[in-house]
């Protein structure tokens, strides 16, 4: 059996790991566009802004140890087209390829800006390992710089830009930072951080050009212009997916290719995983796509075992998600009141603001805990959490309790460790639980 993977990130080696462990005989082939693999795009922005030492750092494994897996990755090398019918793909370079059993991880593009001066230099999208490594040395001489929107990354980049001492302008035409993600109580921390840090912030401003005679000079906005020799472009993630589209398999209301809980499509034998698929929400059952490095793996993971023979199912998701922002982490689950309001779902919020370790401990950081509870199943369906530490645990905590479907009743009730290193005696979860509780 031949098994073909397109795409070589987080869900395209998941994929092709996976399946090899289910089928250890099947040949597999991995193409990429890329001159690397498995990666961490995530990091970049650390790179960038000296808290990671080099990009060297950010790879998972070498090309050498691909090739002694039995992984046969075809770099830098283009899929041109899809035919689900005689289950082949033209490469470029290699002409007609057969499969067995064909995996899509196509990924993830920034939505376009959709303004003039998109195709002048000096305009950066943070993704490509390689071309990061072009972009640092830049760095070194920029100036000026302006971020496009304040996506996840491009949330990292304004730290590590002025990490760097550039000067940065954040124009985003939402009223608070991720104001589509997150609540404004919860990111008002790392707003009057930004502030500390001398940034520049347009709420409610939008980008209209970028000007410049072959690289960037100045960038319009509704408001005005911004003097910049760099852009970060941090609009949202859509998917990549003109091969899926062009071979006729369907795509949902995202533009993510609509996948079951096998990761197989509406084509046979072709299954797809990560940022190019979307998947329906636990709580919602609302269709998502663009989620993180762990959700593109976990789905690698499950469309790679069933390409491969086996029997795998992967569920609706419940999004816990991190980041650092400034000075602070943010985080939460499934979504916050901003959102579920926009979904038209009834829900009930508790919050807490309390302390990661005990008050006299060395190093104890403030932390604040936003849970929502449907009124009628009193079952959690979102969370958010702003913090000096302690945020992905408490997410990975509190989505698996979304999941469960635990009340917050027993959230109220709960045990915590005790510990003055590494918990306070109020655990933040169970106080803000025991606020939304009194409300219902």
């Amino acid at each position: 059996m031949k098994i073909v993977v397109v795409g070589g990130g987080a869900a395209g080696i998941g994929a092709a790991g996976a399946a090899q462990g289910a089928s250890p005989d099947a040949e597999i082939v991995v193409y990429t566009e890329f001159e690397d693999v498995a990666y961490s795009p995530c990091g970049i922005p650390f790179v960038h802004g000296k808290d990671i030492e080099s990009f060297d750092n950010l790879f998972l494994a070498t090309k050498e140890q691909y090739v002694q897996s039995g992984i046969d990755v075809r770099y830098e090398t283009t899929v041109e087209s899809i035919d689900t019918d005689a289950k082949t793909i033209q490469v470029t370079g290699e002409g007609t390829v057969a499969y067995d059993r064909l995996i899509i991880a196509t990924g993830w593009l920034y939505a376009d800006p959709g303004v003039p001066g998109g195709d002048l230099g000096g305009l950066y999208r943070v993704k490509d390992i390689r071309r990061a490594m072009e972009w640092d040395k830049i760095l070194d001489t920029t100036k000026k710089a302006v971020i496009v929107e304040s996506g996840f990354i491009a949330m990292e980049m304004t730290t590590a830009l002025r990490h760097r001492n550039i000067d940065v302008t954040l124009v985003d035409p939402g009223p608070w930072p991720m104001s589509d993600v997150a609540d404004p109580e919860i990111v008002e921390p790392v707003r009057q951080s930004w502030e500390e840090l001398n940034v520049d912030m347009q709420w409610g401003n939008k980008v209209t050009a970028f000007r410049g005679s072959s690289s960037l000079t100045h960038v319009e906005t509704e408001q005005g212009d911004v003097e910049a020799d760099l852009a970060i472009i941090g609009t949202h993630k859509v998917p990549n997916n003109p091969l899926a589209e062009e071979a006729g398999i369907k795509l949902g209301s995202t533009g993510g290719i609509i996948v079951d809980s096998h990761m197989q499509t509406s084509a046979p034998d072709v299954f797809a995983a990560g940022d190019c698929t979307e998947i329906p929400h636990g709580v919602s059952n609302v269709p998502l796509q663009g989620l993180s490095g762990s959700h593109a793996y976990a789905q690698g993971k499950t469309a790679g075992v069933n390409a491969g023979g086996g029997e795998r199912q992967y569920r609706p998701v419940y999004v816990p998600w991190g980041m650092l922002a400034g000075e602070w982490m943010l985080g939460g689950v499934s979504f916050g009141e901003t959102t579920a309001s926009a979904l038209g779902l009834d829900f009930v919020t508790g919050t807490a603001n309390g302390i990661t370790r005990a008050r006299y401990y060395p190093g104890v950081k403030p932390i604040t805990v936003k849970l929502l509870a449907d009124p009628e199943s009193r079952r959690l369906i979102g969370a958010q959490m702003v913090g000096g530490e302690g945020i992905k645990e408490r997410a990975d905590f509190l989505s698996m309790m979304t999941r469960t479907g635990i009340t917050v009743d027993e959230i109220a009730t709960m045990e915590n460790v005790y510990s003055p290193a590494i918990g306070a005696l109020n655990e933040p979860i169970a106080v803000a639980a025991q606020n939304l509780v009194s409300k219902l």
